[in-house]
């Protein structure tokens, strides 16, 4: 969205020091990554965006919203400041004052508690030719998605926005923000249990989305999900289409196939699909976006199904390297959970290897009272797939190990990152598959970028 200061601080109602005039062109809320024309979001978080506001204007930026003097901070000649009183509550007051001028857009929201990401690329990759625009990291929370409805170029007709869940009434809020007219759920599980409640809270929380399309909406959802019904019982004058392998959905999933390098195909109404991202869970994120692309817009399956040959997988999720000393490397850092730690290891099993399969697993993170059974479910599922040996990391690490005792025949504990990748150093040989996965405050890629840069 391109716009002025003047009319970021009218909307924001802010003040502007500087050139009124500034033309801002994108929006960013880091200073590493913005281009230049960007307005510069300085948010406080874990660090204070205002610390950043000389950076960014070095990169580039043109205007900063910011919510205190900056006496130290010189604004180039034809930038500006546009000063308000909380930078987060007017980000998403300009987020919403963008989204309630363009009525012609429509907006997809997705959320779940694993694959919102995955789903949304997807989606991108479909829906491209009606004009589409999707963040391209996860921008799923209270500021991620407003800078994606900004970001939105002028001539998108589309726009795909990833919701997170962390807390009731987050999806909500964000809706009320973005006002979705299809939303997506691909499932409902314990991520994030420590503050939903559990699965029946995650549920909850997914509903919220439904709750917010307006009469004549779309929901799309997993049939294969145990929460399903539930979500349609509480469905208001919305239309539903299930996608699954389940009898009786929608769009039903059949034929399911994996080849060696773990990229999937399937069928999906006498379509063959195959798809160029990793993983057979990516099979029901696919067909969920299929089934938007031709029940939410119209498009013929068949062109929408090609186009999915465009779709890439995020950083880190699944990501799957030779090292020089001819060791293979799952990258699956990015976060985890436990639905997504068992495709993980899935994953593993199936991918054919002339060594061992090595497990590195970290801590599953915010899961509360269920976090000892949801490690220790782990580690029973680890042996049952036949992992030769793993690797704990972390508190978790230690419930997960404990648990394999007895079926997977190699295991130890680390405490953290560091000793994870001296022990994997120790024990991956050639023709060893590798692979790391964990939440993300864990940093398990570490152990991938040291295995992958290794020289003989």
């Amino acid at each position: 969205m391109t716009t002025t200061a003047a009319e970021i601080a009218h909307h924001s109602h802010g003040v502007v020091v500087g050139a009124a005039d500034a033309v801002v062109t994108s929006w960013a809320f880091d200073s590493r990554a913005l281009e230049p024309g960007a307005c510069f979001v300085a948010l406080r978080d874990v660090r204070d965006g205002h610390d950043f506001v000389g950076a960014a204007f070095a990169a580039g930026a043109r205007v900063a919203l910011v919510s205190k003097k900056l006496p130290g901070v010189e604004v180039p000649p034809g930038a500006a400041l546009v000063e308000v009183d909380d930078v987060l509550a007017r980000l998403q007051d300009l987020a919403r004052a963008a989204r309630a001028a363009r009525t012609e857009l429509r907006v997809v929201g997705v959320t779940g508690s694993t694959g919102k990401t995955s789903t949304k690329d997807l989606l991108a990759a479909v829906l491209a030719s009606l004009g589409c625009y999707a963040s391209p990291a996860s921008y799923n929370n209270e500021f991620g998605l407003p800078i994606t409805l900004l970001n939105a170029p002028a001539d998108s007709r589309v726009v795909v926005a990833e919701m997170g869940e962390r807390f009731p009434g987050d999806i909500a809020a964000l809706c009320g923000i973005a006002k979705p007219t299809i939303g997506v759920v691909t499932n409902v599980g314990l991520a994030h249990a420590e503050h939903l409640g559990g699965a029946e809270g995650a549920a909850q929380a997914m509903g919220e989305l439904l709750d917010a399309l307006p009469p004549g909406g779309l929901a799309v959802l997993n049939a294969d999900d145990p929460w399903t019904p539930t979500l349609v019982a509480g469905a208001g004058a919305i239309e539903v289409v299930t996608v699954g392998m389940s009898a009786g959905s929608d769009y039903a999933i059949e034929a399911v196939e994996l080849d060696s390098h773990l990229y999937p195909s399937f069928t999906l109404r006498d379509r063959r699909v195959t798809l160029s991202v990793r993983g057979e869970h990516q099979v029901t994120n696919a067909a969920l976006a299929l089934a938007v692309a031709q029940r939410g817009f119209g498009m013929d399956l068949g062109v929408a199904a090609d186009a999915l040959a465009s779709a890439r997988a995020a950083r880190w999720r699944l990501e799957v390297d030779v090292s020089p000393l001819g060791v293979t490397v799952l990258n699956d850092a990015y976060n985890a959970n436990p639905a997504s730690v068992d495709a993980a290891l899935r994953a593993l099993a199936q991918l054919p290897t002339t060594g061992r399969r090595i497990a590195v697993l970290g801590d599953m993170r915010e899961l509360g009272a269920h976090s000892d059974d949801a490690h220790a479910a782990v580690g029973r599922r680890a042996g049952e797939l036949g992992i030769d040996i793993l690797i704990g990391v972390g508190a978790g690490g230690r419930v997960i190990v404990d648990a394999a005792a007895g079926t997977v025949p190699e295991s130890s504990v680390a405490t953290d990152a560091g000793e994870a990748d001296r022990m994997v150093s120790a024990v991956a040989g050639p023709g060893d598959t590798v692979l790391v996965k964990a939440s993300r405050a864990v940093g398990l890629e570490i152990v991938a970028a040291h295995i992958l840069g290794a020289a003989s």
